[in-house]
């Protein structure tokens, strides 16, 4: 059909004014009248009423027409621009009809269920975790990220030449103190918050303090350099180790179900004494020295615990012949590990779907 008009075009030189417009007009109607989808709609548009269409081309052509015939061609070649337009639109909405507006969204289709997003499985279990405590009568306090050396290490009884200083070494920030030293890090544990907890408020307290920790850890299946932990602890008068263990083994049957074992073993932490690690039962093995979970041992470590040392208790202002109390420490991402049965904790920080939207 193009090459029809063109033809017409080409023969423009020896036909009146007249003539080239109704030929124009012609050979579009008929081409408009077989346009059957979107795609050929835009592409008669082009051809026929677009920046260098047909009727365009007419109009441009006026200034090389005799000036006595430059108003009447204009005048008409307008006239078929919008006969064409009005055409155009008519045959638009005859398509959309047929097909629906161009873009628009087919109504006759089935529908598609949005897709809902939903918490990180980390956040589920810390929530899960919290609420199990809450329900003994613990309430939540959150707490800096970058923390001060004082608090992450001095008021937890690890002064700079302790042994288990090394350990806790991890990733500082780019600031020194008068003696030049560095004194500012992204903390270790969520530990420090005894002591800024113990010195805001007054005997009994019960708190949990969940958030994310920072260490320079070599990464495998169960040990990440940045984790979730939620520190737990409670200070009042009399309190014993029996409260320690008691609170505990509730928290184990509420998060974990009456038939998980749990394990309790001396520990060392400097800012309990005395301390343990609770342990529960291994998911994935019954004690097999291949299993690369456990390794063998049948036991999955997921909390540090202890009676709060006296000199902490001490630093932040409590007379520990006075108050005692319990502390304890729990990785969320073992315990998300034991209770849905994931055998690498990597899995949770690829942001992987498949792993994801499983929870």
């Amino acid at each position: 059909m193009a090459e029809s008009v063109n033809n017409l075009n080409g023969d423009s030189a020896e036909r009146s004014g007249e003539d080239r417009i109704a030929a124009v007009r012609d050979a579009g109607l008929v081409a408009l009248s077989a346009s059957e989808t979107a795609d050929a709609l835009q592409e008669w548009r082009n051809q026929y009423i677009g920046r260098s269409g047909e009727v365009t081309l007419l109009l441009r052509g006026v200034g090389s027409l005799p000036a006595e015939q430059r108003a009447g061609f204009g005048q008409a070649a307008n006239r078929l621009k919008n006969e064409l337009e009005a055409a155009y639109g008519q045959r638009e909405a005859a398509i959309s009809v047929l097909t629906g507006p161009i873009g628009a969204i087919d109504v006759s289709l089935p529908g598609r269920s949005p897709a809902g997003g939903r918490l990180h499985p980390i956040t589920q279990t810390i929530r899960e975790i919290t609420a199990a405590f809450g329900a003994m009568g613990f309430q939540t306090f959150e707490g800096p990220e970058v923390e001060f050396e004082g608090y992450n290490f001095d008021a937890m009884n690890i002064p700079s030449d302790h042994p288990a200083r090394e350990m806790f070494d991890t990733f500082w920030l780019d600031r020194v103190d008068e003696d030049g030293n560095k004194s500012i890090l992204l903390r270790t544990h969520t530990s420090p918050m005894q002591a800024r907890i113990m010195e805001t408020h007054e005997p009994p307290i019960r708190v949990v303090v969940p958030g994310r920790c920072y260490r320079y850890e070599a990464t495998d299946a169960s040990h990440e350099w940045h984790f979730n932990q939620v520190e737990v602890m409670a200070v009042d008068e009399c309190i014993t180790f029996a409260d320690l263990k008691g609170t505990l083994y509730e928290f184990a049957r509420r998060v974990f179900g009456p038939e998980r074992k749990v394990r309790f073993r001396c520990d060392f932490f400097p800012f309990v004494e005395p301390g343990v690690d609770m342990s529960v039962d291994c998911f994935n093995c019954d004690g097999d020295p291949a299993c690369r979970i456990c390794r063998g041992s049948g036991w999955l470590e997921i909390l540090g615990a202890g009676m709060v040392h006296p000199e902490v208790l001490r630093r932040s202002g409590y007379d520990p012949n006075k108050y005692t109390g319990f502390a304890a420490g729990m990785g969320v991402e073992r315990v998300a590990m034991l209770k849905h049965g994931i055998d690498d904790i990597r899995h949770f920080y690829t942001n992987d779907m498949r792993f994801l939207s499983q929870f």
